[in-house]
């Protein structure tokens, strides 16, 4: 059994409440896997995997409104190491950068004074992981270098900003929601500031625009809801300003970019959510509400899966799946619509009243199958969606497609025999979205699945302010073996929360009183009293409630049985040193005094009791004079006893048996020992009392001090006792000497002062209206001080020691607050907790050890075995890393499904996009090799083609098979068709289905222009030109000529088409190319072209994602691997310094056939080299060796230098001795 050791260092920490409604949006998730809230002004870190606070931020003066994580897209190692990063802005418009771990401010930023808007980390260029984009209200936006708080550039717009958003798909576009519509700016830049102000989008209410609802036709039924909804919501974009009476106030709640799909755009209004098609300005799907259902308040768009997260006014969590059309030809015509997004998902409301309100809900971004949902009295709530298989009744029920597992994971088809769904991530969990006309892909292996969310885990905070405290006993060397430090927090509903400060956790909630608990006092380490008194009636009395409770069983009674109804209010009850008596003092009535022990009523004082106003107990008694007494008596009673020698042995045992019983139980119902109290009247005189068993004694009286006011409280320890009055004064006697010294701290009325425990310590803590100061008693002097307003913005509610040298802070935010003696409230380092459960979360650890971590779990399969033991190591600083210990993965015997596991549970943004794509591609090049290879007949081959039915999600858009690309890119533009509704929306359709070569239906488009349009004429010769091209010489040069000139003349966009129309669509990307439009041509490369012509054309994309001034090499790296140019690959992560990556991708490449041993030498042996060597300077001497091995001759020398200092030892010899360690 592990040995119980005690704590007795506390952790400086705070313990939180209820949040404050500025703190609404205060809330991220971060690709670190922990999430950050603020609360009032500081700001919490949660690991949302245990559910426990592990550090909690303070700097800010003002409410926290904002927080973001940094994004973790680069490559890692020593010099940029794995870190948590996050930048908070408050309500007085400051920002913080923040180093989460240690829990110090990077830099502060400030440029205006009012609340913070939005903030957001940019992520789109390798140089550069440091800039900050911050909309500071009314209408500016400034980018900041987050790491030394410079500003870059500053940009005012004409309309007051809300917030805004990043296409996901191309970081120059981003959109600003504004007080009157939205803003879309297309040239941002981290260089200069936007040049143009923007494109201005002014939406109409949804449900303020009657002109556009179509007129049903009679025969149809009357429309649903969600169907009259559908028709209001036609047309709701216009360029031009709308008239007063159509445009209510702007009521869009929230606008995002979907970064499942490109170019689509969400908003969000309170009854419905729209889907806009950018290209159109058109919308394209909509999510409404029934008349009864519950409105919506917040939505997070997914990536993985075209899939939204939505949070009702309830509290409720919904998923709504994109639904994909189905196959019967009557089904597809409705299908085709519009975007449907079919609610797959339900979690359980919260029960929502004055003060509890859901507030803001995040999403994890790695695996996104995880919620939390923040709640204003403090809640976190955390979700998980689990999927099932198995036939769902709900769905038939609701009339739903079934859903259905995916075909494949990680790019690796699954086996018949891989029955369970993993549960990793939501595109593990679910299949694709079909696209129109496309066959489900049937496999014997894809279960149709159900989901779930479930709670999985709950942290609550601090109930509502005003709270009373008070510690229980100190540690002391008989307590050590057994003893907690636990806090009481008393409430104002009537129940006691007692926290245990080691892991700042509830230890336990009890309800004991039915009104607001006054004070709480213990009587042992597992046992307190608590008084609670009720609102006063017309004649000035109250039902008090004194209870005495009991830890362990839970068990509480009332300490004064039938008394307490209507009599004058308790003003404080006190317990003696030795836990023997109490006193309750009453407002206007004569003090109580109560044996503990006995729950008996010692004596009620008599009428003419003077008034008390300041009570202590003294620390000096009789016990240990008492003890000896009985001992002695003891003993003699012993030696008469015990004449017979033969008794003797056996007796003595027995006796000293019963002397340890009676010396353990210090109070045993036998002694009595004497105790005196001190208190002062209305007078300010001192009078002095001895109570000893059931007798009470009135002492000496010493008369009023002068100099002092009236006397609010006395502590007492030692020879010292102190005295505080109502004007500030405080007055400390010296009783050994007979002296004593006023000292006045103009700070107005002492409300409570208390000396720390431990013997010998004389600090004393004095607690004003205003704030609290520490005293040294012996020198007389101050020692720290905290003043509201100036080193704090809080005001301090109750006061408490909580070991020799920490203080603890009740204060009116909501808080509770251990501080060092300081008083300086500041954040804690994360490595010096004291954490119930591990926290798994690599950022934590020094950069040496989360890289070291990474590499051993990226290094195991070629060692032949998985373990997940890092003590085997050969391995230096093994101490940082026993944490690790407790992680289990499923383990699947695919080196990048390693990869990719690993990067989920890294979190690394970077490492996840680069493994997903490469290994997507390095099976299907794996594929169609084995195919040209094994197939010589023709027919089996084209069989054989079409059974891998995967492709990469579209959210990787560019990156996604020609083919798939194509099918998406036609679906779209169906979409669009129905959609549209005037003219220009024709015109766009028609310009792209030209594009994608569909003429037939092209024509259509442009022989519906009306005979009173301006380009009447010009369509319907475009539309003749389209029918009429043949492939003749002469008809095919003079367009090309025409299609060359207008594109020298600027018109680029009607000569690309020109030049589609004649099949020169790879001259077409030229152009684009030459003029800039470099995702354009991309765009049209991947729908129109030949492979060949394809892959030029977006090689040289790559190449100008490169260049020194594009500088998106990343980008350019998974361009490549869509290609299957693995050796470019590789030698491009060799020349970035990526060398765990580039290793690990030859390696894979080896293993999948796509690349040679022996044509890709040079780079193969550079890459393990250099790999070898950097997992020497990590200490991992095996792995080091491995690679080594296989690098060929210079490998060979590295060897050499692995093994120099061995003695000889040879290489086999080697990993034996590492493993025996």
């Amino acid at each position: 059994m592990i040995p119980y050791t005690v704590n007795i260092k506390l952790a400086a920490r705070t313990l939180t409440g209820t949040l404050n409604l500025q703190n609404k949006t205060a809330v991220d998730w971060g690709w670190q896997g922990l999430i950050a809230q603020g609360c009032h002004s500081s700001i919490l870190i949660i690991d949302p995997k245990t559910a426990q606070t592990i550090q909690v931020l303070e700097k800010h003066k003002a409410n926290v409104v904002k927080v973001k994580w940094s994004r973790e897209n680069y490559y890692h190692n020593l010099s940029s190491p794995y870190c948590l990063r996050l930048a908070s802005g408050d309500a007085s418009g400051k920002i913080i950068v923040w180093d989460v771990v240690s829990g110090t401010a990077h830099c502060e930023i400030q440029e205006h004074s009012k609340p913070i808007q939005d903030l957001e980390w940019l992520w789109n260029q390798d140089a550069s992981r440091d800039l900050l984009l911050a909309i500071h209200p009314p209408n500016y936006i400034v980018l900041w270098n987050g790491d030394t708080g410079t500003k870059l550039w500053k940009k005012s717009y004409a309309e007051n900003i809300l917030s805004f958003s990043f296409d996901p798909f191309d970081p120059s576009n981003m959109a600003l929601l504004t007080s009157e519509g939205i803003v879309f700016i297309t040239d941002f830049s981290h260089n200069k500031p936007p040049g143009s102000s923007g494109k201005k989008v002014y939406i109409a209410s949804p449900h303020a625009s009657p002109a556009h609802t179509k007129p049903a036709p009679a025969a149809t039924p009357a429309p649903t809801g969600a169907k009259k909804a559908l028709n209001k919501v036609k047309v709701l974009i216009t360029n031009e300003k709308p008239t007063a009476e159509v445009v209510t106030l702007n009521d869009c709640l929230q606008l995002s970019y979907l970064p499942s799909k490109r170019n689509h755009m969400l908003l969000l209004y309170p009854r419905e959510i729209l889907i806009l098609d950018l290209e159109l300005s058109q919308t394209v799907g909509v999510v409404a509400i029934e008349r009864s259902g519950v409105p919506f308040m917040q939505v997070i768009p997914c990536a993985q899966r075209d899939a939204l997260y939505c949070l009702h006014e309830n509290g409720c969590i919904t998923l709504r799946v994109c639904r994909s059309p189905s196959a019967t030809e009557e089904a597809a015509e409705q299908s085709v619509q519009e975007l449907m997004y079919d609610l797959r998902s339900q979690c359980d409301a919260i029960r929502v009243t004055k003060t509890v309100r859901p507030y803001q809900m995040v999403v994890c971004p790695v695996n996104e199958n995880n919620a939390a949902l923040m709640v204003s009295d403090g809640r976190v709530m955390l979700w998980e969606l689990k999927a099932h298989a198995g036939k769902s009744a709900t769905y038939s029920s609701a009339g739903l497609s079934p859903l259905y597992s995916p075909v494949s994971f990680c790019g690796a088809t699954l086996g018949p025999s891989q029955k369970r769904i993993p549960d990793l991530c939501l595109n593990s969990m679910i299949g694709q979205t079909l696209i129109a006309g496309e066959a489900p892909p049937f496999s014997s292996n894809q279960q149709e699945v159900q989901l779930k969310l479930l709670l999985t885990g709950l942290l609550s905070g601090l109930p509502l302010p005003p709270f009373a405290i008070r510690m229980c006993p100190p540690l002391t060397t008989k307590n050590i073996n057994h003893y907690q430090p636990l806090l009481a927090v008393g409430t104002s509903n009537g129940s006691v929360l007692v926290y245990n400060l080691t892991s700042g956790l509830l230890f336990k909630e009890l309800s004991v009183h039915t009104c607001e608990v006054r004070g709480i006092e213990w009587v042992s380490l597992t046992s307190f009293l608590s008084f609670a008194t009720s609102s006063p009636n017309n004649m000035g009395l109250v039902r008090n409630e004194l209870q005495y409770v009991d830890l362990p069983t839970g068990r509480c009674f009332a300490f004064r049985g039938e008394r307490g109804n209507d009599e004058p209010p308790i003003e404080m009850i006190k317990v003696s040193h030795l836990k023997q008596y109490l006193v309750v003092v009453f407002r206007d009535k004569p003090l109580e005094l109560w044996d503990i022990r006995t729950g008996t009523l010692l004596r009620e004082m008599a009428k003419n009791f003077p008034t008390v106003t300041a009570l202590e107990w003294s620390p000096s008694h009789n016990l240990k004079s008492l003890k000896k007494k009985q001992m002695a008596a003891r003993e003699a009673m012993a030696r008469q006893t015990v004449s017979d020698p033969e008794q003797s042995s056996v007796e003595s045992s027995v006796i000293s048996l019963l002397q340890d019983a009676e010396s353990k139980s210090e109070t045993s119902q036998a002694i009595s020992a004497r105790e005196h109290f001190v208190f002062t009247d209305t007078d300010g005189q001192v009078y002095h009392i001895t109570v000893e068993g059931n007798t009470v004694k009135d002492g000496a009286r010493i008369p009023p001090d002068g100099s002092m006011g009236s006397i609010a409280c006395i502590a007492w320890k030692g020879d010292t006792l102190v005295l505080g009055d109502v004007d500030g004064n405080l007055n400390f006697w010296d009783l050994k000497a007979r002296l004593s010294r006023g000292i006045p701290t103009h700070r107005g009325w002492v409300k409570k002062i208390r000396f720390a425990p431990g013997k010998g310590n004389q600090k004393l803590l004095v607690m004003y209206t205003d704030g609290a100061e520490v005293w040294d008693t012996k020198e007389v002097q101050m020692v720290s001080s905290t003043r509201m307003g100036r080193t704090m913005n809080y005001r301090i509610l109750d006061i408490d020691w909580c070991t020799s040298d920490k203080v603890v802070l009740a204060s009116d935010d909501g808080c509770i607050r251990v501080l060092e003696m300081a008083m300086k409230s500041a954040s804690y380092r994360m490595d010096e907790q004291d954490l119930t459960d591990p926290v798994w979360c690599p950022y934590l650890l020094l950069p040496r050890a989360a890289l070291t971590l990474k590499a051993f779990l990226l290094l195991q399969p070629w060692s032949g075995t998985f373990t997940m033991d890092i003590t085997q190591v050969d391995y230096s600083e093994k101490e940082e890393i026993k944490v690790m210990k407790k992680l289990i993965l499923c383990f699947l015997e695919v080196i990048q499904h390693v990869a990719l596991l690993n990067h989920r549970l890294f979190g690394d943004e970077s490492d996840l996009q680069f493994w997903t794509v490469a290994s997507h591609y390095l099976q299907s090049f794996a594929q169609a090799r084995q195919l040209s290879v094994s197939t010589a007949d023709g027919q089996t081959q084209i069989e054989a083609t079409q059974t891998p039915q995967n492709h990469l999600d579209i959210c990787h858009d560019i990156l996604c098979e020609s083919t798939y690309f194509q099918k998406f890119q036609l679906d779209r533009v169906h979409l669009q068709e129905v959609k549209r509704s005037s003219y220009e929306h024709t015109k766009k359709c028609a310009d792209q289905l030209l594009l994608l070569g569909q003429t037939d239906r092209a024509v259509q488009l442009l022989l519906e222009t009306s005979a009173d349009n301006p380009s009447y004429y010009c369509d319907s010769l475009k539309a003749c030109l389209v029918t009429t091209i043949t492939s003749s010489g002469p008809s095919q040069s003079t367009i090309k000529l025409v299609a060359t000139n207008m594109i020298a003349n600027g018109k680029l966009a009607e000569g690309v088409q020109l030049l589609c129309l004649i099949d020169k669509a790879a001259d077409a990307c030229r152009y684009l190319q030459t003029y800039g439009a470099w995702t354009r041509a991309a765009w049209l490369a991947k729908v129109r072209l030949n492979p060949a012509e394809s892959s030029d054309v977006l090689k040289r994309w790559a190449e100008h994602l490169c260049s020194p001034q594009v500088n998106q090499k990343s980008k350019a790296i998974l361009v490549l691997l869509s290609l299957g140019c693995f050796y470019r690959v590789g030698e491009m992560l060799h020349s970035m310094r990526q060398f765990d990556r580039a290793a690990l991708f030859v390696e894979a490449c080896l293993k999948y056939g796509v690349m040679e041993a022996n044509d890709s030498s040079n780079i193969l042996f550079a890459a393990f080299l250099d790999y070898a060597r950097l997992l020497r300077s990590l200490g991992l001497r095996e792995g080091a060796a491995l690679w080594a091995s296989r690098a060929g001759s210079a490998g060979e020398q590295l060897m050499e230098e692995l093994f120099q200092g061995e003695g000889g030892v040879t290489a086999e010899e080697e990993p034996e001795r590492g493993s025996k360690e």
